[in-house]
């Protein structure tokens, strides 16, 4: 009898790990340059690395860059359409990965390219229309026509990229009391007052930081603890570390750039992110780099360069970490595949696993719980 119960307990723990250890990656498309459906969701196992499609929508336009609700029921997409763009609700089955679309509300800004939700709002950053719209959840997690609309004004160096304001992206910061926006064509970081509950007035300007003059800063992420930013400039491949405290402020304390010694060729730094315990930082590069850069985060919070190497692909515009860290799926926008790589943790390198999923135009990745 004791053994039948050391067999079933082992069993049921084996059973539990391997429930534990799947997830849905889920990827937001361009649909206009070849043919995609919009999002499309994947079971993904993070002990193999293997993937199964399991659900996409139909006639979604252009859901670049998702976000997922904190409880897993919604998931919220920019429809990316020029002066058309706009910013979609969708009711989420996680189990069968199903998507509803449940609502669309104008983008109020050509582009949009980047999103956060809470609880109370969905806020969008329009890149071509240089914004930010602010739009209130109904109770079925529908949304509300934009309630805010911040209009940033000014430009940059680089007459072809930095002609007017592009903000490009929007992030809570960890305590949700402040929402940062790094504005790309004017070298500029913009820090929010959030006042989530408000009907109008949810951001309010609390100040700004600038960056090297035509930089072009693109994506940031906060550390694990709270106490460091690292952002990405697009244009010319700086990584830049900020100090972070709890009142909003953002003090430069670190440059560096991601472009190797001695390279010479384009240059367009995509996107940036920590690996889930805290220890190693992510970046990738697009253009003619096509590579991802590999960074060790001391206890100071100064980085130390591990590797840089080819992504196997062109155009790695966004990237997503499996929840257990094993995995790192980088997603091809001009070769049109997910590259998956098995990820080393302890040493934070990667190594290529032979497996990727072919997919038109992938441009925005995220992993949610079943």
């Amino acid at each position: 009898m004791k053994r039948l119960y050391i067999l079933l307990f082992s069993t049921l723990a084996f059973t539990t790990m391997e429930a534990q250890n799947k997830f849905n990656l889920l990827v937001g498309t361009y649909t206009n340059t070849c043919d995609s459906k919009g999002i499309y969701v994947y079971d993904f196992d993070a002990n193999s690395g293997d993937f199964k499609l399991k659900s996409s929508t139909e006639k979604v336009v252009s859901p670049s860059y998702l976000s997922v609700s904190t409880n897993n029921k919604f998931i919220y997409a920019v429809n990316e359409n020029g002066t058309q763009s706009a910013v979609s609700a969708f009711g989420y089955d996680s189990k069968t990965g199903k998507l509803k679309l449940l609502n669309t509300n104008a983008s109020l800004g050509a582009d949009p390219c980047h999103l956060i939700n809470d609880d109370k709002n969905v806020i969008i950053a329009n890149y071509s229309g240089g914004s930010i719209a602010v739009f209130k959840k109904n109770a079925d997690g529908s949304i509300t026509e934009a309630q805010q609309l911040i209009q940033h004004e000014g430009k940059g160096p680089n007459a072809a990229r930095q002609e007017k304001a592009h903000v490009h992206m929007v992030v809570f910061s960890p305590d949700k009391q402040f929402v940062i926006s790094n504005d790309l064509g004017q070298d500029k970081v913009f820090i929010y007052k959030y006042n989530a509950a408000s009907k109008h007035e949810i951001l309010t300007l609390k100040g700004t930081v600038d960056v090297k003059a035509g930089s072009g800063p693109r994506h940031l992420t906060f550390s694990k603890d709270g106490k460091f930013v690292y952002l990405v400039q697009e244009l010319d491949g700086t990584l830049t570390t900020f100090s972070y405290d709890k009142t909003g402020n953002l003090k430069l304390i670190a440059e560096t750039s991601i472009l190797a010694k001695g390279f010479t060729g384009g240059t367009g730094a995509a996107a940036i992110k920590i690996s889930p315990d805290g220890k190693f930082l992510y970046v990738t590069d697009r253009v003619d780099a096509n590579n991802i850069s590999v960074y060790k985060i001391l206890k100071n919070g100064s980085i130390e360069l591990v590797e840089q190497q080819s992504t196997l692909g062109k155009g790695p515009r966004d990237f997503a970490i499996d929840p257990t860290g094993s995995y790192l799926l980088v997603g091809h926008q001009y070769t049109n595949d997910i590259i998956i790589f098995k990820r080393d943790k302890i040493t934070g390198k990667l190594k290529d696993t032979g497996k990727k999923i072919v997919l038109c135009s992938p441009v925005g990745l995220i992993f949610t719980k079943i």
